[in-house]
């Protein structure tokens, strides 16, 4: 059996997460807007090259309305009300690098790419395997929550997009309630499936996926850590 390779047009997963720790850096150091910018724009490239057009401009549509709305309000407005409003927009604004970075990672990385890459940095298997089961566990979840909406949709319960926010008692009962049950017995059977496929085994594992660092990788990781260093530095 033939191994499979990773995409070649998204990153390598050890890119990816580099990325996603430079995402978490922006907020420990507090670096300049225009450092968040272009790291924001660096990151919303891959997604795009990956085919993620949709999640790609709805991610930049709403960070550049963020920024937009903490740069127009005037530092010396008397409003409360507007200040409340920069003060949301700019702490969400500082919040989405990570989710940006985070939901590129997840959308574009497959687990058996991710499991692959967590061994070749020799993580231990005590890590990995807690991992696994979140990679899996989100999508399986929204699988169930639109498996709820359309029963709740032919019952003729909380019908429409923004039906769940005009009723928020029904979205309680009908939709969050279910999902909190279910979702440990998701846990526990991720974990179930992770262990036999023999993730917890110890010594050498072998895998039909291979990734390796190419050289797009590389160039990103450093296009990536430029502003930030040089923002840190003090230089930008």
């Amino acid at each position: 059996m033939t191994p499979t390779t990773a995409n070649p047009l998204a990153l390598d997963p050890r890119a990816k997460l580099f990325m996603l720790l430079l995402a978490n850096l922006l907020l420990f150091f507090h670096v300049h807007t225009h450092t968040e910018i272009m790291l924001v724009v660096l990151v919303l490239t891959p997604m795009l090259s990956a085919g993620r057009w949709r999640m790609a401009l709805r991610l930049g549509l709403v960070y550049a309305t963020l920024v937009a709305v903490s740069y127009l309000v005037p530092a010396d407005s008397t409003n409360p009300w507007l200040h409340g409003l920069a003060l949301v927009a700019v702490g969400l604004r500082m919040m989405m690098p990570c989710f940006i970075t985070g939901a590129y990672a997840f959308a574009t990385t497959r687990a058996s790419e991710f499991v692959c890459a967590m061994r070749r940095m020799h993580v231990p298997e005590a890590i990995v395997i807690p991992c696994m089961v979140v990679i899996r566990f989100f999508p399986t979840i929204l699988q169930d929550y639109r498996q709820i909406r359309a029963a709740m949709a032919l019952r003729g319960i909380a019908v429409g997009r923004f039906a769940l926010v005009r009723h928020p008692m029904q979205s309680l009962e009908y939709v969050l309630v279910p999902l909190l049950m279910n979702a440990n017995n998701v846990a526990q059977d991720l974990s179930v499936a992770a262990l036999t496929k023999g993730l917890g085994r110890s010594g050498a594992h072998t895998s039909l996926t291979e990734i390796r660092m190419r050289p797009v990788d590389w160039f990103a990781m450093a296009a990536c850590a430029t502003p930030v260093t040089l923002d840190i530095a003090g230089v930008l």
